[in-house]
């Protein structure tokens, strides 16, 4: 059965974003805009959510489309992540308002599922509950080519009551076997690693092997009985797992860049197929530019600077590496500190001039020194 949860809460909020005209509101109106490429046909995304839908392991799973902008003590509290978690951080999430946010993770959908009466109900008549949930995510990232602070997921949950059976780790790893296989074929090499989620113990992640090394694709665990009591379900155990679906389509092709993904060139679009194996099509040059300035340190952080350069910069900076920063108390003053940047110019869809990217990048230097108050070196 496909949920709609219901949006007018997130629509209150977002006719308060667009009643605001600070970056930060502009900045989160236009990733809201974006269209979700999970639910986009002809995208790869779009075709890694049809197979996986269609494995037996998850048939008649129910399908959930929660909000994108959630509260955070929905997502954080109540999926117990510690209280100094990077996650909470204003530098790591997008904050609508203090106590909303643009959803970080898709897990979050534990919470809406269990609210909903129809599963109420089959929880009062101890029947085993199944969901799937994917879309976008947001998250502030740093700035390359296997890297966006936009993404989308894909997330399912399996529980049974307690008297009628003890899932274990094993029906995990069956079910993560065959999603695995389905996106990369029989054939593909894979392990299973033990890692650490807040919400899920045991908790593990799958390797697979891509031209002789080994990629982390997804993760997965069990439900924590206390987390799940959260959500006022208890006298269940389960399974549960996640995964981006940018990195599998990323390995399924051998693509050379994420913005690929959301290319108009016809050229591209026909290749993005999975199983297919990306060709470069006129990869156009890259034009290198280096930005270095002095700034409070407790005035900077570098996931909100590379928001600010996506701001100005659009999907024209490639990768952006930290090659330079140190501080010096008697050249710059208490408290402050030196970066360099190395940024990489360069459009997927045609070729850039120096005076177009000089352009930007005077601009970029500009805003560096409005919204940092840094001195541009």
């Amino acid at each position: 059965m496909d949920f709609n949860i219901d949006t007018k809460e997130q629509e209150s909020l977002i006719k308060g974003l667009k009643s605001r005209n600070d970056v930060e509101a502009e900045r989160m109106k236009r990733y809201l805009g974006m269209p979700d490429l999970s639910r986009t046909p002809g995208s790869p995304l779009f075709e890694i959510i049809d197979r996986v839908r269609k494995l037996p392991i998850l048939k008649g799973f129910d399908n959930i489309i929660i909000p994108e902008i959630v509260p955070a003590d929905i997502s954080f509290d109540l999926f117990n992540f510690a209280p100094d978690h990077p996650a909470r951080s204003h530098s790591d999430t997008y904050y609508v308002d203090d106590k909303n946010i643009l959803r970080t993770h898709d897990t979050v959908m534990w919470y809406y599922y269990m609210q909903l009466p129809e599963i109420k109900k089959k929880i009062a008549e101890k029947k085993p509950l199944g969901v799937i949930c994917y879309g976008k995510v947001y998250r502030k990232d740093e700035i390359d080519r296997k890297h966006m602070n936009i993404f989308h997921q894909f997330g399912g949950l399996y529980m049974v009551p307690d008297e009628k059976k003890t899932m274990l780790l094993d029906d995990l790893k069956s079910a993560l076997s065959e999603i695995v296989r389905s996106i990369f074929g029989k054939d593909i090499v894979f392990r299973f690693n033990a890692d650490i989620f807040p919400y899920t113990d045991p908790s593990l992640e799958v390797e697979v092997q891509i031209n002789g090394q080994w990629i982390e694709i997804l993760g997965g665990g069990m439900p924590r009985k206390e987390v799940m009591s959260n959500f006022g379900l208890k006298g269940y155990n389960g399974w549960a797992f996640g995964f981006g679906l940018e990195r599998l389509a990323i390995i399924g092709m051998e693509l050379p860049d994420i913005r690929l993904l959301w290319s108009t060139d016809e050229r591209v679009k026909k290749q993005l197929k999975l199983g297919t194996k990306f060709k470069e099509v006129s990869k156009y040059p890259a034009i290198i530019r280096d930005i270095s300035f002095v700034v409070e340190s407790k005035l900077f952080t570098p996931n909100n600077y590379f928001d600010l350069v996506r701001d100005v910069l659009g999907d024209l900076a490639e990768e952006m590496a930290l090659t330079d920063q140190y501080e010096n108390v008697a050249k710059f003053g208490a408290g402050k500190k030196s970066y360099t940047y190395h940024i990489t110019y360069r459009s997927i869809d045609r070729t850039l001039t120096d005076s177009e990217v000089n352009s930007l990048h005077k601009k970029l230097e500009e805003r560096t020194r409005e919204v940092f108050k840094a001195t541009v070196r």
